[in-house]
């Protein structure tokens, strides 16, 4: 992270029922069910450290952690982590703060604990995870960012994992509407990973954003911690939308979670010759929705999600009337002679070599004028440059 903190420094004053829940958190061997359980006993979550070391092992707790809690080393690293959390502008968002969301609250094992950098408000909204492979193809990074625009500039917010790939393409379409995103980390929240999104990080915390870990900070990347964060993508969100994911991708487990905690599941069609499109297409068979437009994960949603998304709306706008859903609320401008044609030539699902595009338009273009309009349409976000010289049509 940036050494200047985008947000204040915490000042909530430290409470004894926040730091308890911490406290048992940063306990050995006990996870979110056992925490959530022990705490259903108790009047207040404070309550934990008057305990005696029998009546904290009678909350089934291990004998390890019965200790860790009796000794008073599980309240000392809680404070501790809280301090180092205050200093990096982090904020403890506990099961019973008001702040936890409660869609999440509904999921068999919710994280008892939440360390949230930025605006911690945007885990109650209405939300949609997108999710998908890390090598996508030109079509899948297209669909990721357009649909993520797309709803995004339609006061739904867009969840991801910010991983390479699909994961990035969607928070980068929610940022190119202007629109807060929420990336849910399996690192710890001071911790980026890939390091290559550093900068989609800052600007998704400086666009209103959050980023949402379950573990403490400075925790690194480890790979049993990136299928449990998936559970947090889908219980956040009204639904899961997958864009391309291979046979065997960590999609699948997300989708899984998904239709386990009776969240919606929404597939983006693929080639059936592609194994990116085997997850989407198999869970089209499996009845998820399938989608291609904003509008197709619109007609799904209930009555109750869009009331919510449009008061959202008038409140963002200022106006109290309805939001003109079905209007384009990112019209594209015209474009020159030159740029329309080069636009015509080149392709949503496969990119296209520079000599190819020269090749395409020769009888009607020269080189310095294709080279011109290629740099226009870059410019305007109507196309993407890839490496080699390869051009590809945004979606």
């Amino acid at each position: 992270m940036s050494t200047k903190p985008l947000y204040p420094a915490c000042d909530v004053a430290l409470d004894e029922d926040r730091l308890a829940w911490l406290a048992l958190t940063l306990s050995p061997g006990l996870g979110p069910r056992r925490i959530l359980d022990a705490m259903r006993q108790l009047a207040a979550a404070s309550q934990v450290f008057a305990l005696s070391l029998t009546e904290i092992e009678s909350l089934k707790f291990p004998a390890a952690a019965a200790q860790f809690v009796f000794d008073g080393k599980a309240r000392a690293a809680a404070e501790q982590e809280w301090e180092r959390a205050s200093k990096q502008s982090v904020q403890i968002v506990t099961f019973g703060c008001p702040q936890y969301p409660e869609r999440l609250k509904e999921i068999y094992d919710p994280p008892p604990v939440l360390w949230v950098r930025g605006n911690a408000d945007l885990l109650g909204r209405a939300s949609i995870a997108i999710v998908g492979t890390r090598h996508p193809s030109p079509y899948g990074t297209g669909m990721a960012e357009m649909l993520a625009r797309d709803l995004a500039a339609r006061s739904m917010l867009i969840v991801s994992g910010m991983a390479r790939g699909i994961d990035t393409a969607a928070h980068k379409g929610a940022l190119a509407a202007g629109k807060p995103t929420v990336a849910v980390w399996g690192t710890g929240a001071d911790v980026i990973y890939p390091k290559e999104n550093k900068k989609l990080a800052e600007d998704i915390l400086a666009t209103g954003g959050a980023i949402v870990s379950e573990l403490p900070l400075g925790t690194f990347p480890a790979p049993q911690n990136f299928p449990r964060r998936n559970r947090i993508l889908s219980g956040l969100s009204v639904g899961v939308l997958v864009v391309e994911a291979s046979e065997n991708s960590g999609t699948r487990v997300t989708a899984r979670c998904a239709a386990e905690q009776g969240r919606d599941v929404y597939a983006v069609p693929g080639n059936v010759t592609s194994k990116q499109s085997w997850t989407p297409n198999t869970l089209i068979k499996q009845g998820a929705q399938l989608t291609a437009t904003w509008e197709d994960v619109w007609e799904v949603l209930s009555s109750q999600v869009r009331l919510e998304l449009e008061s959202v709306w008038a409140v963002a706008s200022g106006s109290e009337s309805k939001s003109p859903l079905g209007a384009s609320l990112l019209p594209d401008p015209p474009l020159a002679a030159n740029e329309s044609i080069v636009l015509e030539v080149l392709r949503q699902d496969a990119a296209l070599q520079m000599d190819e595009i020269l090749e395409m338009v020769e009888t009607q273009l020269t080189s310095a004028e294709v080279f011109t309009a290629l740099f226009e349409l870059e410019l305007a976000g109507r196309i993407r440059s890839l490496p080699g010289k390869n051009y590809v049509r945004r979606l």
